[in-house]
């Protein structure tokens, strides 16, 4: 049976919207898009190189699918933009349809819950879920997600969406690893415990 990882860069009061780039999501008004950017560094680029190099297939939201499609494939000189073109993309989305336009995508339609849990029933490597928060809450919700690998950021944006949400499930989670940057920044391995 495969473990469901969740990785994601989360604020510490738990923000997770819009890590990458100014523009890449405006929801609800948010403004600090591209919050990550000043706290990269070498430590953050091999553990999170070393992540990508090992990982199975990819589970991705609509939105983050779109927006990393629209991204990564135009990138190079990273260790991130080969695994993300040759990997496995499983995607859910309730308005996509196939074909879908990145290489090694498949498109996870109707109970989404019900076809992730098929998919960590089967045989292979791990499952990734990169970023796609409305799509980690309903796996949280569902009890779904064995490991959080969180890179926690050491600054509060005071809005955006959350992590974890309020109205989130209670999970006790076990420290597996925690590696610090030379910014600041935190790479806390959790596994969800039963």
């Amino acid at each position: 049976m495969r473990k469901l990882v969740a990785v994601t860069n989360v604020s510490l009061d738990g923000v997770m919207q819009a890590p990458g780039r100014p523009d890449e999501d405006l929801r609800g008004g948010f403004e600090h898009g591209g919050w990550t950017q000043p706290y990269r560094d070498s430590v953050m680029g091999q553990v999170m190189g070393e992540g990508m190099a090992t990982a199975g297939a990819m589970l991705f939201g609509r939105r983050t699918y779109m927006d990393f499609f629209n991204v990564w494939p135009k990138r190079g000189n990273n260790p991130y933009t080969e695994a993300l073109n040759n990997g496995q993309k499983f995607v859910a989305s309730t308005t996509l349809a196939n074909p879908l336009p990145w290489q090694n995508s498949t498109l996870l339609a109707g109970d989404i819950p019900a076809a992730v849990a098929r998919l960590k029933a089967s045989d292979g490597n791990d499952l990734v879920v990169l970023g796609s928060g409305e799509l980690l809450h309903s796996l949280m919700q569902h009890r779904l997600v064995d490991e959080y690998v969180l890179s926690i950021y050491p600054l509060m944006l005071g809005s955006g969406r959350r992590l974890f949400p309020d109205a989130g499930a209670f999970q006790k989670l076990e420290l597996l690893k925690a590696v610090p940057t030379t910014t600041g920044v935190v790479i806390a391995t959790y596994r969800a415990m039963a």
